[in-house]
């Protein structure tokens, strides 16, 4: 079981109702919004959506299939897919790192005793987009890592354009980011993560 499926606030919400058949039974019917942690056969949907969002903005991906498949073996717990009527259509992917600031190799090693997430992507599905629901994502997922013993910070990169969207979610700026992707230069920014006794006592965790 993943760790997200045993949290209170992470529970599936505004389930539909059942429905009945004609001779009284119930039918079971997805739920109309869930958030879980993804597993490795969420890939191929991770990077459809991935690929649309970013292959027009920078002309590559964070995570190419591969590298999706990678982390979601490792390190499914610091995943967060948010999928209506059984659809995927937002998610985050990241993993631990161990130093003070991201490098070249934070975008593809996990360091199992690191206490920082390294947030690699956050995406959206295009049909989607423009409801807030990335900041509801966000939101969600700092909660999860609240309630993770081992986190203490959450790290991410990116461009400067989009550095309001994260102050709006708590992060602040570092500066730059030491790490490059070909022309592309980006912002460090960090968001601190509570411990996991304050979050026992206020959470239900």
């Amino acid at each position: 079981m993943s760790a997200l499926s045993a949290l209170p606030f992470l529970k599936p919400v505004h389930l539909r109702s059942p429905r009945s058949s004609p001779g009284g039974q119930r039918r079971h019917t997805l739920p109309a919004s869930e958030f879980r942690c993804l597993s490795p056969e969420d890939a191929v949907s991770v990077f459809e959506i991935e690929r649309e969002a970013f292959i027009s903005v920078s002309g590559d991906c964070p995570l190419h299939l591969d590298e999706i498949r990678h982390f979601l073996n490792l390190c499914p717990e610091l995943s967060l897919g948010w999928f209506e009527e059984g659809r995927l259509v937002a998610f985050i992917i990241g993993s631990l790192w161990d130093q003070e600031r991201l490098s070249q190799a934070a975008l593809t090693l996990h360091k199992p005793q690191g206490s920082a997430v390294h947030i690699h992507v956050l995406a959206v599905h295009r049909t989607v987009r423009q409801q807030g629901k990335g900041s509801i994502l966000m939101w969600r997922y700092l909660q999860h890592l609240r309630c993770l013993p081992f986190a203490r910070r959450a790290l991410l990169m990116c461009q400067a354009f989009l550095v309001p969207f994260y102050q709006k979610c708590g992060f602040e700026a570092l500066g730059p980011c030491r790490v490059t992707v070909g022309e592309l230069a980006f912002v460090e920014m960090q968001h601190a993560v509570r411990g996991h006794a304050f979050m026992r006592r206020n959470s239900g965790c």
